[in-house]
């Protein structure tokens, strides 16, 4: 049996249905906004996973070229790997459900949203997010409780919930808002340096919507739920549990004051493998229960010793960041470095200038385009001190890439005052808590090391949250321990003026409205903390650019003369190319961009062009190429491409019988322009110039 519900958002119907598709799904939904289709599917096995002790959650968000009435390019004509897009919105889904299932489930559980019809004008990720809360929440999957989506922009000092394509483009703001009924459980998205108070209020109006979408998907499940399954969760046993903790709590207390990471780590590894020394027999090997009862004292230690005393792992207070240092210009060939380090946290971030050539070129459901500005991020074992098999970038380092590309993309010029390609590179180095945010600084110091003229500089700082009961603590500068063992990732970057991006991931049911503005004001007071520091290595952006990285320069030709730049087969300007050694790209409006490192070169190629384009002017004179002879006058190339007609009259001041006494074809002669008819003919004449050159030495 069909079931649905519906709810008008922005003057557009949500559609929500179960029953027509993928019904030996545990649960699917099919989720409709305007003609943009997407099916979520649900199933989790029957049998838990052994030896896990996590949820092991996979989400898939893929999106189907029908859906957009095309066809895959490529050899196979079918959907390859997962586009970085598509890896982010799988992020998406995934990141705010995780935290609602239940402690101790550990069957697998897959979850699937395929983009089915795209009407390139809805976007369909927080599509999805609503679609696979609904497949979820109508299966027997313990889900605790739905959760539901919106994006958020802003036009013109208006929110906008839910904009189209279109609209995201006009906005200054891009943001995704998801939560439960209750809080707020997911924000990502980028802003053109928006006030706190701003951000606050496109999300507080993001949850009103959501808890509207959450409403209508109880409903669906009053009609189509399944039963949840029982879940037993696993105790500890107590006797063992007290074993431990009176013979490694107080140990497990000091060795989290050790302010190294790597000393801690390898201090606790010691602790708890003394445990198990001292617990497992021959006849019972308890690993598994006393890792997991070490790791609740471990994380019981810290939390408390924060909450109670406001001391922190590394001996920082609550609001304090760990030492900066920033250099520039660290490497020598490079268009811009920079090395970042914050505590154990160090980015080495390059910038590299290049030409219309290196444009991304990205073929997605709503059509082709072009991205001139990349940054990738890269995680290397080596940063935690681990050695394993390097692979491609995996999600996180595509999430992380994806959130400091976003950080930094509206102080970037636009893209006529900067016709550049820019691509900027973080390799991390060090890791102990927000690379991300790191990326984002040193990316900012690479950029006015390179000389890239950026609007202001940017910071980004990761927060966190402890709250146990009552007590609550924000935390600013996040380690990786507090990361882990805490409740919130709340990362913020912008500049002084405002935000410039948000990431908020919550592991506990949500976050309220005042302990978002506690977070946001204490980020913005570390913010601007980072970038005094910052601004002590690099102020402003270099006033040239790197010598190093390539000039482009800027003419326009009008354009019905592009193909005579272009020449037959690409003839001409390949001729330039070769002559000049620069790249030369020529846009449908015609603006050239010629891009050398050779300044001279350029000037050359321009000059070239120039005289390709260069418009005839009535009543100068030009040096010109006699081309053809014919009985009444000769033709003169008086510019590549373009010749006039010297009549016989006009050859030279005495009456001439044969055009062949006073010219032959290969001369080169001076002549005047007289004049340019409507139909573009040019009439030429020598006999005014050699009139003038006779006046001339009479004079």
């Amino acid at each position: 049996m069909i079931h649905h519900v519906e709810l008008d958002i922005r003057g557009k119907n949500l559609l929500l249905e179960t029953g027509r598709m993928a019904k030996l799904a545990d649960g699917a939904v099919m989720a409709r906004y305007g003609d943009s289709v997407v099916l979520a599917t649900a199933v989790s096995s029957k049998v838990a996973r052994s030896g896990v002790d996590f949820l092991p959650l996979t989400v898939d968000f893929q999106e189907r070229a029908y859906a957009a009435g095309k066809i895959p390019g490529g050899f196979f004509k079918r959907e390859g790997r997962p586009s970085e897009r598509e890896i982010l919105s799988s992020r998406l889904i995934d990141r705010p459900l995780r935290p609602l299932f239940p402690k101790g489930y550990y069957f697998d559980i897959q979850v699937i949203a395929s983009v089915l019809s795209a009407d390139q004008g809805n976007v369909t990720d927080v599509l999805a997010i609503t679609a696979a809360s609904a497949a979820l929440t109508l299966s027997d999957i313990p889900l605790k409780q739905p959760i539901a989506a919106v994006r958020m922009g802003r036009i013109e000092g208006r929110f906008v919930v839910n904009p189209s394509f279109a609209e995201v483009e006009a906005s200054d703001l891009n943001l995704v808002v998801a939560g439960t009924d209750d809080a707020v459980m997911m924000v990502e998205g980028g802003a053109h340096e928006l006030s706190e108070q701003t951000m606050i209020d496109a999300i507080s109006l993001a949850h009103a919507e959501i808890k509207k979408i959450i409403a209508v998907i109880m409903k669906l499940r009053e009609q189509a739920g399944k039963p949840k399954r029982e879940t037993v969760q696993k105790t500890s046993d107590p006797a063992l549990e007290e074993s431990i903790r009176s013979k490694g709590l107080k140990q497990v207390e000091e060795a989290v004051l050790i302010p190294n990471k790597s000393a801690r780590q390898e201090r606790l590894s010691e602790i708890l493998e003394d445990l198990r020394n001292q617990i497992n027999t021959p006849e019972a090997d308890r690993t598994q229960e006393i890792n997991e009862i070490f790791h609740a004292l471990e994380r019981n230690a810290v939390r408390t010793m924060i909450l109670n005393k406001g001391i922190r792992a590394d001996g920082r207070g609550c609001s304090d960041i760990r030492p900066i240092t920033c250099e520039v210009g660290v490497l020598p060939r490079t268009h811009g470095s920079a090395l970042f380090t914050r505590g154990e946290t160090q980015s080495l971030a390059v910038v590299t200038l290049g030409t219309a050539e290196d444009e991304q070129r990205i073929d997605a459901l709503e059509g082709e385009s072009t991205k001139t500005f990349m940054l990738h991020y890269n995680f290397p074992p080596f940063s935690v001190g681990e050695a394993r098999p390097m692979r491609g970038p995996g999600r996180r380092e595509i999430g992380h890439g994806a959130l400091a590309e976003r950080a930094l993309r509206p102080v970037i010029p636009s893209r006529e005052a900067f016709p550049y390609t820019l691509r900027i590179v973080s390799d991390i180095l060090e890791s102990n808590g927000s690379s991300s945010m790191a990326t984002v600084c040193g990316g900012t110091l690479a950029l006015m090391d390179a000389g890239v003229q950026i609007k202001s500089p940017v910071a980004g700082i990761a927060m966190g949250l402890i709250k146990e009961g009552g007590q609550t603590v924000i935390l600013s500068d996040i380690l990786g321990l507090e990361d882990h063992l805490g409740d919130m990732d709340f990362k913020v970057t912008g500049t002084r003026q405002g935000v410039t991006a948000l990431q908020m991931d919550m592991k506990i049911p949500g976050i309220t409205d005042a302990l978002l503005r506690q977070a946001l004001e204490q980020a913005c007071a570390g913010r601007l903390y980072i970038l005094d520091r910052m601004q002590e290595a690099i102020a402003e952006p270099r006033p040239d650019l790197s010598s190093l990285a390539p000039r482009i320069f800027t003419m326009h030709i009008k354009k019905d003369r592009i193909g005579e730049v272009i020449g037959p087969g690409g003839k001409v300007v390949r001729g330039i190319v070769e002559k000049t050694g620069v790249k030369i790209d020529i846009e449908d409006d015609g603006t050239i961009l010629i891009a050398s490192a050779d300044a001279e070169a350029a000037k050359q190629a321009m000059e070239m062009i120039g005289k390709i384009t260069e418009e005839v002017e009535v009543g100068k004179i030009y040096k010109g190429k006699v081309v053809k002879i014919m009985d009444f006058g000769a033709f003169v190339e008086i510019l590549p491409g373009t010749d006039g007609l010297v009549h016989i009259s006009q050859l030279a001041e005495h009456r001439v019988n044969r055009v062949q006494d006073e010219v032959k074809e290969g001369d080169e002669i001076l002549v005047k322009v007289l004049e340019v008819d409507k139909q573009g003919k040019i009439r030429l004449s020598r006999k005014e110039v050699l009139r003038a050159e006779a006046e001339g030495k009479k004079g």
